[in-house]
């Protein structure tokens, strides 16, 4: 048996493995969901072309008709350096066994097979996209599942912002999931009206120890207003002055994205 086979049959395994081994960092209810983030690196417009159509065709559909209803397909704002070299899909689950079971179900579905045929089996000297990165998250106990945010306003001008914490160390990670959890982070958010999609914990990542949020905002005019608000809120100046959550973050990097007119939310 070829290599490459052999990690493929293991590698659901592996990954259930290390979500059972890091229950410990953040747990809660079994309710919680489980998150996965792609991230695709395109080098032109071409390539952009045949993610999109990929995504558009062949795998948002086959998601809906494997029981997932809603996920979310973003690329930075205009003003991004990385405009035009990234595109970023979002995908809900409600168990650890559905995002494992979802490649078996995508290789027997034979619409998606059909549909996704030139993306998936593109020549190997002309592929669709330059490499793509996976992220395994898992919902935060405070707030377990996805909520999708509803705004009137164009595609375009829609402002989702996708947030990763890094931590210095495994211990000042856990001090800042607990921040959000038990210290009202994510409280101190919802009342000032930030229209979370989700909060997370990365399982498995490039930037561990850190943790993933994405706040959704109808424009960017209401994207300043809100982290004004938020910087001057006395909620947040008490927080942000407690002696135990000093220092639990090593580095903040926020993304803004603009969700695709093909995108789900």
């Amino acid at each position: 048996m070829k290599k490459s086979k052999i990690i493929y049959r293991l590698l659901p395994a592996l990954l259930l493995f290390i979500s059972v081994a890091f229950n410990g960092f953040g747990a809660g209810p079994e309710k919680q969901q489980y998150y996965e983030i792609k991230i695709y690196r395109i080098a032109d417009k071409t390539q952009e072309s045949k993610v999109d159509a990929y995504l558009r065709d062949a795998y948002l559909p086959a998601l809906h008709r494997a029981g997932i209803p809603v996920a979310g397909v973003f690329k930075p704002v205009e003003a991004d350096t990385a405009f035009g070299k990234l595109i970023y899909v979002f995908v809900p689950f409600k168990t650890i066994d559905q995002f494992l079971q979802l490649p078996g179900l995508l290789e027997k579905d034979k619409v998606y097979t059909e549909a996704g045929k030139s993306f998936v089996d593109a020549a190997y000297d002309n592929p669709p996209y330059k490499r793509y990165e996976s992220i395994l998250l898992k919902a935060f106990m405070n707030m377990p599942e996805f909520a999708a945010p509803k705004f009137l306003t164009a595609p375009g001008e829609k402002i989702y912002e996708l947030r990763s914490y890094e931590s210095a160390t495994e211990a000042k990670a856990v001090k800042k999931i607990e921040m959000f959890n038990q210290g009202g982070e994510i409280e101190l958010f919802k009342s000032l009206g930030f229209n979370a999609a989700f909060f997370a914990e990365v399982l498995t990542g490039c930037h561990m120890p850190n943790l993933m949020y994405m706040i959704t905002f109808a424009d960017m005019k209401s994207h300043d207003d809100h982290w004004n608000a938020f910087k001057d809120s006395d909620g947040w100046k008490k927080l942000s002055g407690m002696d135990e959550y000093k220092n639990t973050v090593s580095k903040a990097n926020p993304y803004l994205l603009h969700p695709t007119s093909y995108s789900d939310f």
